[in-house]
Protein backbone atom coordinates (compact mmCIF):
# COMPACT_ATOMS: atom_id res chain seq x y z
CA UNK A 1 0.00 0.00 0.00
CA UNK A 2 1.43 3.37 -0.69
CA UNK A 3 1.21 6.29 1.64
CA UNK A 4 1.69 9.66 0.48
CA UNK A 5 3.27 11.65 3.08
CA UNK A 6 4.86 15.52 3.10
CA UNK A 7 7.65 17.27 4.80
CA UNK A 8 8.80 20.61 5.38
CA UNK A 9 12.11 21.27 3.79
CA UNK A 10 14.86 23.13 4.38
CA UNK A 11 13.19 26.11 2.82
CA UNK A 12 10.22 25.78 4.44
CA UNK A 13 9.16 24.26 1.13
CA UNK A 14 6.72 21.43 1.09
CA UNK A 15 8.14 17.86 -0.24
CA UNK A 16 5.90 15.11 -1.34
CA UNK A 17 7.00 11.32 -1.00
CA UNK A 18 5.48 7.85 -0.94
CA UNK A 19 6.24 5.82 1.61
CA UNK A 20 5.73 1.87 0.61
CA UNK A 21 6.50 -1.17 3.17
CA UNK A 22 6.37 -1.50 7.25
CA UNK A 23 7.52 0.90 9.35
CA UNK A 24 9.84 -1.25 11.06
CA UNK A 25 11.69 -2.50 8.02
CA UNK A 26 14.96 -1.02 6.90
CA UNK A 27 14.91 1.95 5.00
CA UNK A 28 15.73 3.50 0.87
CA UNK A 29 15.24 6.59 -0.45
CA UNK A 30 14.70 7.12 -3.46
CA UNK A 31 15.69 10.58 -5.43
CA UNK A 32 14.92 10.55 -9.09
CA UNK A 33 16.76 12.71 -11.74
CA UNK A 34 16.58 16.46 -12.94
CA UNK A 35 13.26 16.78 -14.87
CA UNK A 36 11.33 13.89 -13.11
CA UNK A 37 9.11 12.79 -10.49
CA UNK A 38 8.40 10.20 -7.49
CA UNK A 39 7.06 8.24 -10.11
CA UNK A 40 9.81 7.33 -12.00
CA UNK A 41 11.02 4.77 -9.19
CA UNK A 42 7.45 2.87 -9.11
CA UNK A 43 8.67 -0.55 -10.05
CA UNK A 44 11.70 -0.22 -8.21
CA UNK A 45 9.85 0.78 -4.98
CA UNK A 46 7.20 -1.80 -4.82
CA UNK A 47 9.42 -4.68 -5.31
CA UNK A 48 12.05 -3.58 -2.80
CA UNK A 49 9.02 -2.90 -0.10
CA UNK A 50 8.05 -6.14 -0.94
CA UNK A 51 11.36 -7.38 -0.62
CA UNK A 52 11.21 -6.53 3.37
CA UNK A 53 12.37 -3.18 3.16
CA UNK A 54 10.39 0.87 4.04
CA UNK A 55 10.87 2.86 0.81
CA UNK A 56 10.32 6.69 0.35
CA UNK A 57 10.14 7.92 -2.71
CA UNK A 58 10.57 11.75 -2.67
CA UNK A 59 9.59 14.37 -5.03
CA UNK A 60 12.64 17.10 -5.44
CA UNK A 61 11.86 21.00 -4.59
CA UNK A 62 10.38 22.17 -7.77
CA UNK A 63 9.49 18.78 -8.89
CA UNK A 64 6.31 16.69 -9.07
CA UNK A 65 4.08 17.71 -6.12
CA UNK A 66 6.50 19.31 -4.14
CA UNK A 67 6.68 23.13 -3.89
CA UNK A 68 8.35 25.53 -6.30
CA UNK A 69 11.11 27.46 -4.45
CA UNK A 70 10.18 30.95 -4.73
CA UNK A 71 14.02 31.88 -4.45
CA UNK A 72 14.66 29.60 -7.47
CA UNK A 73 17.37 28.19 -5.42
CA UNK A 74 18.06 24.70 -7.06
CA UNK A 75 21.25 24.62 -6.03
CA UNK A 76 22.48 21.05 -5.01
CA UNK A 77 23.22 22.04 -1.48
CA UNK A 78 19.98 22.57 -0.93
CA UNK A 79 18.41 19.39 -2.18
CA UNK A 80 21.07 17.66 0.00
CA UNK A 81 19.64 19.67 2.53
CA UNK A 82 16.14 18.79 1.61
CA UNK A 83 16.89 14.97 1.91
CA UNK A 84 18.73 15.15 5.10
CA UNK A 85 15.59 16.18 6.33
CA UNK A 86 13.40 13.26 4.62
CA UNK A 87 16.49 10.87 5.97
CA UNK A 88 15.61 11.89 9.64
CA UNK A 89 12.34 10.04 9.13
CA UNK A 90 13.66 7.21 9.39
CA UNK A 91 15.01 5.31 13.32
CA UNK A 92 18.38 4.49 11.16
CA UNK A 93 20.23 6.09 8.54
CA UNK A 94 18.28 5.02 5.50
CA UNK A 95 19.83 3.59 1.94
CA UNK A 96 19.88 6.67 -0.75
CA UNK A 97 19.55 5.52 -4.21
CA UNK A 98 19.94 8.81 -6.44
CA UNK A 99 19.72 8.89 -10.03
CA UNK A 100 21.71 11.54 -11.90
CA UNK A 101 20.64 14.89 -9.97
CA UNK A 102 19.68 12.34 -6.95
CA UNK A 103 23.07 10.85 -7.30
CA UNK A 104 25.07 13.94 -7.13
CA UNK A 105 22.41 15.01 -3.91
CA UNK A 106 23.44 11.79 -2.45
CA UNK A 107 27.66 13.14 -3.03
CA UNK A 108 27.02 16.20 -1.40
CA UNK A 109 24.67 15.26 1.52
CA UNK A 110 27.29 12.04 2.75
CA UNK A 111 30.04 13.29 1.84
CA UNK A 112 29.90 17.05 2.74
CA UNK A 113 27.16 18.37 4.33
CA UNK A 114 25.74 15.46 6.99
CA UNK A 115 28.03 12.43 6.66
CA UNK A 116 26.31 9.40 8.53
CA UNK A 117 23.18 10.32 6.73
CA UNK A 118 23.15 7.18 5.12
CA UNK A 119 23.32 3.83 4.91
CA UNK A 120 24.51 3.28 1.56
CA UNK A 121 24.93 5.20 -1.47
CA UNK A 122 23.60 3.85 -4.90
CA UNK A 123 24.32 6.46 -7.88
CA UNK A 124 22.37 5.24 -10.71
CA UNK A 125 24.25 6.56 -13.78
CA UNK A 126 26.19 9.53 -12.17
CA UNK A 127 29.52 10.27 -11.72
CA UNK A 128 31.36 13.62 -11.17
CA UNK A 129 32.97 13.55 -14.53
CA UNK A 130 29.58 13.89 -16.48
CA UNK A 131 29.76 13.62 -20.49
CA UNK A 132 29.23 16.95 -21.21
CA UNK A 133 27.76 16.33 -24.68
CA UNK A 134 25.27 13.96 -23.59
CA UNK A 135 24.27 16.87 -20.40
CA UNK A 136 24.08 19.31 -23.56
CA UNK A 137 21.27 16.43 -25.20
CA UNK A 138 19.60 16.54 -21.79
CA UNK A 139 19.39 20.69 -21.65
CA UNK A 140 18.38 20.12 -25.53
CA UNK A 141 14.73 18.18 -24.74
CA UNK A 142 14.00 20.08 -21.75
CA UNK A 143 14.48 23.16 -22.94
CA UNK A 144 12.46 22.52 -26.25
CA UNK A 145 9.02 22.50 -25.21
CA UNK A 146 9.61 24.14 -21.83
CA UNK A 147 7.53 27.08 -22.15
CA UNK A 148 5.31 25.66 -25.45
CA UNK A 149 4.57 22.81 -23.48
CA UNK A 150 2.16 19.85 -25.44
CA UNK A 151 -1.37 19.64 -27.35
CA UNK A 152 -1.81 16.22 -25.73
CA UNK A 153 -0.25 13.32 -23.65
CA UNK A 154 0.33 11.37 -26.91
CA UNK A 155 2.34 14.81 -28.30
CA UNK A 156 4.60 14.41 -25.10
CA UNK A 157 5.05 10.57 -25.74
CA UNK A 158 6.46 11.15 -29.44
CA UNK A 159 8.58 13.48 -27.97
CA UNK A 160 9.80 11.01 -25.60
CA UNK A 161 9.83 8.25 -27.86
CA UNK A 162 12.12 10.52 -30.60
CA UNK A 163 14.74 11.30 -27.07
CA UNK A 164 14.84 7.60 -26.10
CA UNK A 165 14.79 6.03 -30.01
CA UNK A 166 16.41 2.52 -28.09
CA UNK A 167 13.46 1.73 -26.57
CA UNK A 168 11.76 -0.86 -28.21
CA UNK A 169 8.21 -0.79 -26.24
CA UNK A 170 6.44 2.19 -26.77
CA UNK A 171 5.92 5.24 -24.72
CA UNK A 172 2.20 5.00 -22.86
CA UNK A 173 0.63 8.04 -23.14
CA UNK A 174 -1.01 7.38 -19.81
CA UNK A 175 2.13 6.40 -18.48
CA UNK A 176 3.06 10.11 -19.10
CA UNK A 177 0.36 11.94 -17.10
CA UNK A 178 1.89 12.03 -13.56
CA UNK A 179 4.98 13.48 -15.13
CA UNK A 180 2.74 16.56 -16.60
CA UNK A 181 0.27 18.92 -15.81
CA UNK A 182 -2.40 20.42 -17.22
CA UNK A 183 -2.42 24.58 -17.71
CA UNK A 184 -5.00 26.44 -17.93
CA UNK A 185 -4.51 27.07 -21.62
CA UNK A 186 -5.04 23.31 -21.92
CA UNK A 187 -1.49 22.46 -22.34
CA UNK A 188 0.71 19.50 -20.73
CA UNK A 189 3.84 20.88 -19.63
CA UNK A 190 6.64 18.89 -17.78
CA UNK A 191 5.89 18.41 -13.94
CA UNK A 192 9.07 20.56 -12.87
CA UNK A 193 9.33 24.51 -12.37
CA UNK A 194 11.46 26.00 -15.47
CA UNK A 195 13.33 28.17 -13.07
CA UNK A 196 14.93 24.86 -12.43
CA UNK A 197 16.67 24.10 -15.69
CA UNK A 198 17.79 27.52 -16.06
CA UNK A 199 20.60 28.22 -13.39
CA UNK A 200 21.43 24.03 -13.42
CA UNK A 201 22.29 24.44 -17.04
CA UNK A 202 22.76 27.65 -18.34
CA UNK A 203 26.53 27.43 -17.23
CA UNK A 204 28.33 24.40 -17.14
CA UNK A 205 31.74 26.11 -16.17
CA UNK A 206 29.98 27.84 -13.02
CA UNK A 207 27.33 25.82 -11.55
CA UNK A 208 27.84 23.57 -8.89
CA UNK A 209 26.84 20.92 -10.89
CA UNK A 210 29.77 20.40 -12.28
CA UNK A 211 32.25 21.41 -9.64
CA UNK A 212 34.78 18.34 -10.46
CA UNK A 213 37.03 19.14 -7.55
CA UNK A 214 34.24 19.58 -4.76
CA UNK A 215 32.19 16.42 -6.01
CA UNK A 216 35.15 14.13 -5.99
CA UNK A 217 36.36 15.27 -2.34
CA UNK A 218 32.69 14.33 -1.63
CA UNK A 219 32.48 10.69 -3.01
CA UNK A 220 35.85 10.23 -1.21
CA UNK A 221 34.76 11.77 2.05
CA UNK A 222 31.86 8.71 2.19
CA UNK A 223 32.64 6.20 4.39
CA UNK A 224 29.29 3.72 3.54
CA UNK A 225 29.23 1.72 1.01
CA UNK A 226 29.04 2.82 -2.31
CA UNK A 227 27.42 1.07 -5.96
CA UNK A 228 27.63 2.95 -9.39
CA UNK A 229 25.25 1.44 -11.57
CA UNK A 230 25.07 2.65 -15.19
CA UNK A 231 23.64 1.86 -17.97
CA UNK A 232 25.29 0.71 -21.33
CA UNK A 233 24.16 2.77 -23.47
CA UNK A 234 24.44 6.26 -21.03
CA UNK A 235 25.39 9.23 -22.73
CA UNK A 236 26.38 10.75 -19.69
CA UNK A 237 28.31 8.19 -18.05
CA UNK A 238 31.02 6.71 -20.63
CA UNK A 239 32.54 3.87 -20.47
CA UNK A 240 36.00 6.00 -19.90
CA UNK A 241 34.08 8.15 -17.46
CA UNK A 242 32.71 5.15 -15.61
CA UNK A 243 36.30 3.21 -15.34
CA UNK A 244 38.31 6.71 -14.60
CA UNK A 245 35.57 6.95 -11.60
CA UNK A 246 36.43 3.51 -10.61
CA UNK A 247 39.86 3.79 -10.51
CA UNK A 248 39.96 6.70 -8.17
CA UNK A 249 37.45 5.00 -6.18
CA UNK A 250 38.37 1.34 -6.63
CA UNK A 251 35.77 0.15 -3.31
CA UNK A 252 32.65 0.77 -5.26
CA UNK A 253 30.82 -1.85 -6.80
CA UNK A 254 30.10 -1.39 -9.94
CA UNK A 255 27.37 -3.26 -12.64
CA UNK A 256 26.75 -1.89 -15.89
CA UNK A 257 23.23 -2.64 -17.35
CA UNK A 258 22.96 -4.17 -21.07
CA UNK A 259 20.28 -2.08 -23.13
CA UNK A 260 19.67 0.70 -20.66
CA UNK A 261 20.23 4.07 -21.59
CA UNK A 262 20.66 7.18 -18.48
CA UNK A 263 17.08 6.41 -17.77
CA UNK A 264 18.83 2.67 -16.64
CA UNK A 265 15.76 1.94 -13.78
CA UNK A 266 12.99 3.30 -16.73
CA UNK A 267 14.81 0.79 -19.47
CA UNK A 268 15.66 -1.77 -17.28
CA UNK A 269 13.92 -1.99 -14.52
CA UNK A 270 14.11 -5.60 -13.52
CA UNK A 271 17.86 -5.56 -14.26
CA UNK A 272 18.50 -2.57 -12.01
CA UNK A 273 16.08 -3.79 -9.03
CA UNK A 274 17.70 -6.74 -8.68
CA UNK A 275 21.51 -5.10 -9.18
CA UNK A 276 19.99 -2.99 -6.21
CA UNK A 277 18.60 -5.85 -4.19
CA UNK A 278 22.10 -8.09 -4.39
CA UNK A 279 24.42 -4.63 -2.92
CA UNK A 280 21.83 -4.24 -0.21
CA UNK A 281 22.01 -8.23 0.86
CA UNK A 282 25.53 -7.70 1.24
CA UNK A 283 25.48 -4.71 3.60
Amino acid sequence: MIQTATFSGADDNTLVGDWRGAVDDPGIVFLHGGGQTRHSWGGSAKTLASAGYRTLSLDHRGHGESDWVANGDYGLDRFALDAQIVTQQFAEPPVLVGASLGGLTAMVLEGIIAPGSCAAVVLVDIVPDMDLEGVQRIKDFMADRLDEGFVSLEEAAEAVAAYNPHRTKAVDPEGLRKNLRLGEDGRWRWHWDPEFMRPAFRDVGRSDFYDLDRLHDAVAAIEVPIQLVRGQLSDIVSETGAAEFLARFPHVEFVDVSDASHMVAGDRNDVFTDAVVQFLTKL
